[in-house]
């Protein structure tokens, strides 16, 4: 990920219902050319999935939600920063399908079942075109996984998404990245590296066939949230978290949280086709453990376990790349024994080196 671009802001507030909209202006900005409450009824409330479980939703000071019985509240927040999670050419459909996608993928990684979400929308402008893009996007996934959208905040600034979202697990069955022992199973969902190389593809630091270009842009705009996977783990995995800022980086708290060490299988990383086939294998294994933007899942499972494992998942749809040990630290093989330490260590933000 790079640090791009950003834009002033300034100052003006009104306020409409529980989805409160914040422009802040100078006079020589234009006038928006539709009501708050337009931009409400337009984008942001009629077309969203309504839940038998939503009291009230936008409309009022605060919304009001029915957790099922026997439950527990599971909660997390993303932000999205334009030239920063994103590049300032990404379309808002994308842009909007994304900022849900990545908190989709903290449910996963919980194992939880998503319900409701409050966006919060940063803009330059309130350019019409724009917000029915972004909105569609949003709407899409929304429908997909039937999360209700019930209240927000919009303001006048860079470009910048802040998507809270809730849902339930029960009791005791949550995932966590504590919980793993050594002689655990590491696994992995899906591919590894593809976000990585999607961006390369648009920063045009790659030149791709169109068929490739298409496919890992298209993991970097568009990722699977892993939520049928994230709640069949359930009572399986020892521990678990989705990957954003990269294999190595990301497992490494499992560690952390955990007290143990790692040993990973490079040959066995998961790689698709078009890292396979367009880039090194030195290449395509440090985009696999660096890179990040996937939101697969990584997770850990005990060998009294795997039999439930395989049960619960398709074989095709994880991979076993290591297993857990206790000298603390994470260690790359190749196939020879020998060490492999990716150039980059995972995204960190104010990491100015």
């Amino acid at each position: 990920m790079i640090l791009l671009e950003s834009k002033p802001s300034g100052f003006a507030r009104f306020q409409t219902f529980s989805f409160e909209f914040e422009f802040y202006h100078f006079m020589t900005l234009p006038v928006m050319p539709i009501t708050e409450f337009d931009i409400i009824t337009r984008y942001f409330s009629q077309a969203f999935p309504k839940r038998a479980d939503v009291t009230l939703g936008i409309g009022d000071d605060a919304a009001l939600c029915t957790i099922p019985a026997e439950m527990q509240l599971a909660v997390a927040i993303d932000t999205l920063v334009e030239g920063v999670h994103f590049p300032t050419t990404t379309r808002p459909e994308d842009i909007g399908y994304k900022a849900l996608a990545v908190n989709l993928s903290d449910m996963a990684a919980m194992g939880a079942t998503p319900a409701w979400m409050t966006l919060a929308l940063t803009c330059p402008q309130a350019d019409e075109i724009w917000l029915k893009s972004f909105s569609q996007g949003l709407l899409e996934l929304a429908q997909a996984a039937q999360v209700s959208l019930i209240g927000g905040d919009t303001t006048h600034g860079p470009l910048t998404v802040t998507i809270q979202i809730a849902g339930y697990v029960p009791p005791r069955r949550a995932l966590q990245r504590r919980g793993t022992q050594p002689g655990d199973g590491i696994y992995v969902t899906g591919t590894l590296g593809d976000a990585g190389l999607g961006l390369a593809s648009v920063q045009k630091q790659v030149t791709l066939p169109r068929p490739a270009q298409q496919f890992v842009e298209s993991r970097l705009n568009r990722p699977t949230p892993r939520l049928p996977e994230g709640q069949a783990l359930r009572g399986i995995a020892s521990s678990a978290i989705d990957i954003s800022d990269g294999l190595a980086a990301d497992l490494g708290h499992i560690l952390d949280a955990s007290g143990v060490g790692a040993s990973l299988q490079l040959e066995r990383l998961p790689l698709s086709r078009a890292l396979r086939e367009h880039l090194s294998i030195e290449a395509a294994r440090n985009l696999a453990l660096s890179a990040g933007d996937d939101y697969e899942l990584c997770f850990t499972v005990p060998p009294s376990r795997e039999a439930a494992l395989q049960k619960a998942l398709t074989a095709d749809s994880y991979t076993h790349i290591g297993i857990i040990e206790k000298t603390p630290g994470l260690r790359c093989r190749d196939a020879e024994g020998r060490i492999f330490t990716p150039k980059q260590k995972g995204y960190q933000h104010f990491n100015e080196k």
